[in-house]
């Protein structure tokens, strides 16, 4: 990998970050990697623009006001629809005072005088996992392993409210043109193409498959649907399984499609992730299934195996190298020859709210780089 935030440990540079939620805003500061203060929450106003504005503006204050050194940038994540790259929020649909558009970043540049960076959570997990977490913890796994393999890309899901990613290929967050790069919400779907990916991959999909899967009535959270499906929790549980088992195939495929074009590691976060005991092998199953050829002929659906990290035999198959030696002809010597190619899916281990935190912070000091 290229420089990496690695950089960033010994860094003495403040970078003030915002988790933005439709109930809470919660402000914090970063300095070499680590959080220097008690995170400061304070409600957010999504209805009224002026108290809204009012509310970051004063707890990025409050924060200035409890730090010994002067931050360098702001950089946090917001939801889309976006000009990120401008700093400009769109329409959306939990925070109505944004309606039409507002100038988020240039305002809190007038008011604190410093650069701020503002992304969409996808992005900021994705980058954070590859830098100082998923990424960089598996490739020195590898090398303890003995292994001549290293991952320098990655594939980042957030399987919650919505179905977010981003994607790093060689240290580099993929932002595309329109600022639209690594973005699969909106891709196809696993079950009808003319419907969107994450219509089958989060809260109101669980939500739905069990109410239909279960004839129940009640209003359950994914949270009650994974009580269900564990057995500590009175419901249907063939359906509460079922459930789970069928985001696990829509997800798969959705991601096997960006592996064939993004050919790296997978790390997953967010709140479903916790059912991930159900997810996971329908996810894998999806992902290492095959397609077949216009004559019939099986076509496997990735061209590389897809391993599960989370399963000790699967990982450790995925750390042993499968290699040889070939002839370089007319030489007299040998090449070393990687026979398999290999992925893995993991679950994020830095904690997903975290590692956006760490990405904006890198993001942040990337962009200030001279």
């Amino acid at each position: 990998m290229k420089k990496g935030i690695s950089m960033f440990e010994e860094d003495q540079r403040v970078v003030l970050t915002l988790d933005a939620g439709g109930t809470n805003f919660v402000f914090g500061a970063m300095q070499g990697n680590r959080e220097i203060i008690v995170p400061l929450t304070l409600p957010a106003d999504t209805v009224d623009l002026e108290n809204c504005l009012s509310v970051i503006v004063a707890g990025f204050t409050r924060v200035m006001a409890g730090l010994e050194t002067q931050p360098a940038a702001i950089s946090f994540a917001f939801p889309g629809p976006a000009d990120y790259e401008r700093g400009i929020i769109g329409d959306l649909p939990n925070f109505p005072s944004f309606r039409g558009g507002v100038a988020l970043g240039p305002f809190l540049e007038a008011q604190f005088r410093m650069p701020v960076f503002i992304n969409n959570d996808g992005n900021l997990f994705a980058y954070g996992e590859a830098l100082a977490g998923l990424l960089p913890a598996l490739n020195a796994e590898l090398r303890h392993a003995g292994s001549t393999r290293q991952y320098k890309n990655l594939v980042a899901l957030t399987l919650g409210t919505g179905f977010g990613s981003g994607v790093v290929i060689n240290g580099t967050l993929l932002t595309g043109d329109n600022g639209c790069g690594g973005e699969i919400w909106c891709a196809a779907g696993r079950k009808d193409r003319r419907v969107i990916a994450e219509a089958g991959v989060g809260v109101a999909a669980v939500q739905r498959s069990y109410a239909e899967r279960s004839g129940a009535t009640d209003h359950f959270s994914p949270k009650d649907i994974y009580e269900i499906a564990k057995g500590s929790r009175a419901g249907n549980r063939d359906a509460a399984l079922d459930t789970f088992h069928e985001l696990g195939r829509a997800a798969g495929f959705t991601i096997a499609e960006m592996l064939n074009t993004i050919d790296g590691l997978v790390v997953i976060g967010g709140g479903l992730a916790h059912a991930h005991e159900f997810i996971l092998p329908a996810l894998m199953a999806e992902m290492n299934s095959a397609r077949s050829s216009f004559n019939g002929v099986p076509v496997p659906r990735l061209p590389m195996q897809v391993h599960n990290l989370e399963d000790a035999g699967d990982r450790a198959a995925f750390l042993k190298d499968d290699v040889k030696m070939v002839a370089v002809p007319g030489t007299g010597k040998q090449a070393l020859y990687q026979c398999t190619k290999k992925s893995g899916v993991a679950l994020t281990k830095t904690g997903t709210s975290r590692a956006i935190a760490l990405g904006a912070y890198a993001f942040a000091l990337k962009q200030l780089e001279p």
